[in-house]
């Protein structure tokens, strides 16, 4: 069964929470709201699931104009960041409780419930009660609740948020797995550009309720259609360096010359904004065409086994994310280098004119 928003939009006193939203869901896919707090993702969840009601504009089931239905009405289910589980009943009775709702004979809820149970590795903890749980385990038992009632629509709200990393490892894997055997029409909401990717499916980037852009993951990954675009989907936020090209030749700032060749040598004179991951920025180079800058370090961050530097060179700042543990400090000069063949280019009016041939794989 299909979902589809035809221009929907709902306000809250005055403040647009979804705006004008075109989007089509279909069985069997696997679909990521990506974008930051208050972007609209929970209000455009709330909206899929009857909880709330739009202004204006239609949603349709199937062709079916369910916009006036209550949630009741919908065989929507939903899993929120805080997972929320019947402290009072067992395992097994939390993941029962839908179907008991739904006055299913008692023989075909233990089925349901053990193969569920089975799906999500809990069914060794079905006679425990949550809170002897851990909070992998307890997002695990409401995820089964959410899964076991076979609903057409799934709604995930950042349900691995307050989970430890190897657990939100974990559970996205087995989400990918688990929504290529079904038919329903999964939607999961993320602030992160990194659990998109490895998500996959369909991304739907949002902005102050906005629909930005949508497609397949790689699509929009790799041809984001604006600069809002494509800061919404890098972590770290692409850099964005002014420039001009002019007589055959890339200019960033007042000194800082490099011939254009390849495709770039198609876009006309003119004033551009150049993008670039700061996974693409390097402190050393292979390749005799990259762009360099002689920078000064700002701030220097070490995540893991990442490190962030934060350069400036001529009133350009940007982020460069290496690998391993560096060993610069503050007012530290560097070289950087930017290979012209990961460089993006957007027109004036932020819009997407140059793709790169070598925009890096998925994860790049």
């Amino acid at each position: 069964m299909s979902l589809q928003l035809e221009k929907v939009s709902r306000a809250v006193d005055g403040v647009d929470f979804i705006r004008d939203a075109d989007l089509t869901f279909e069985p069997g896919s696997f679909n990521v709201l990506l974008g930051r707090t208050l972007a609209g993702k929970t209000s455009l969840m709330r909206l899929m699931a009857g909880l709330d009601k739009p202004d204006t504009g239609r949603i349709l089931f199937n062709g079916e104009d369910v916009t006036g239905q209550s949630v009741r009405r919908r065989n929507v289910s939903m899993v929120y960041q805080q997972f929320i589980n019947y402290p009072n009943l067992s395992v097994y009775e939390n993941i029962a409780s839908p179907l008991r709702l739904a006055k299913m004979k008692s023989g075909a809820v233990d089925q349901r419930v053990r193969e569920t149970a089975a799906m999500l590795r809990i069914e060794n903890l079905l006679d425990r009660y949550p809170l002897e749980l851990s909070g992998g385990q307890q997002q695990r038992v409401a995820m089964a609740r959410a899964l076991v009632k076979d609903a057409t629509l799934v709604l995930f709200d950042e349900p691995l948020v307050n989970l430890d990393y190897k657990l939100r490892e974990e559970l996205r894997s087995e989400l990918r797995q688990l929504f290529r055997e079904r038919q329903c029409i999964a939607v999961y909401a993320t602030t992160e550009a990194s659990e998109a990717l490895a998500l996959g499916g369909t991304t739907t980037l949002l902005h102050e309720g906005r629909v930005v852009q949508t497609g397949p993951v790689a699509e929009v990954y790799r041809r984001p259609v604006s600069t809002l675009a494509a800061e919404l989907f890098s972590e770290p936020p692409m850099n964005f360096l002014p420039g001009r090209i002019r007589h055959h030749e890339i200019l960033f700032g007042d000194t800082v010359r490099h011939p254009v060749t390849g495709p770039l040598a198609e876009l006309a004179e003119g004033s551009y904004l150049f993008g670039i991951r700061p996974s693409h920025v390097s402190l050393s180079s292979a390749n005799d065409g990259d762009v360099i800058l002689d920078a000064g370090v700002e701030l220097a961050e070490i995540s893991g086994s990442e490190t962030f530097l934060h350069v400036s060179s001529q009133g350009l700042d940007m982020v460069v994310q290496s690998l391993g543990v560096h060993t610069q400090h503050v007012g530290d000069p560097v070289r950087v280098y930017l290979p012209l063949n990961r460089l993006f280019v957007f027109g004036e009016n932020a819009a997407l004119v140059h793709t790169p041939a070598d925009s890096g794989g998925v994860h790049g």
